[in-house]
């Protein structure tokens, strides 16, 4: 499993009509909970995976990499994202997401976060790590 990026679909007609466009994503998860997320270039935010959630990250504004590393012998994979871009992280999957640039995004989650035991499994799986970043 790895992460996977989700295109939209767009019925034209709403293009079409001169007042700017629909753009529609189907999670194949039923969202529960869903967060706005700020990034100021050169941070990240990660290092982890979520043992009771699939997360799709939807990028509103700006740009940025996520990365993501099945475990320690794998090498990265990464995803570049801009807006309009969205990503699936499966369960057990760690990621991390670098902006490039100021970046305003939306995590939605397939469980609530106060519903799960362990939300969240930080990791020093992913080159560059820096505690002081994430």
């Amino acid at each position: 499993m790895k992460i996977e990026l989700l295109p939209p679909s767009c019925n034209l007609e709403t293009v079409r009509d001169g007042r700017g466009g629909i753009f529609t994503w189907l999670p194949k998860d039923p969202i529960v909970e869903f967060n706005i997320l700020y990034f100021l270039p050169g941070k990240t935010r990660g290092h982890h995976y979520h043992p009771e959630f699939n997360e799709y990250f939807l990028v509103v504004e700006g740009s940025g990499v996520m990365v993501q590393r099945a475990n320690g012998d794998e090498p990265e994979e990464l995803v570049h994202m801009s807006r309009g871009d969205c990503v699936r992280t499966p369960i057990g999957i760690s990621h991390t997401f670098y902006a490039i640039t100021p970046v305003t995004a939306v995590a939605l989650l397939s469980k609530r976060w106060d519903d799960c035991a362990t939300p969240i499994v930080r990791v020093d799986m992913l080159k560059g790590n820096d505690p002081g970043k994430s």
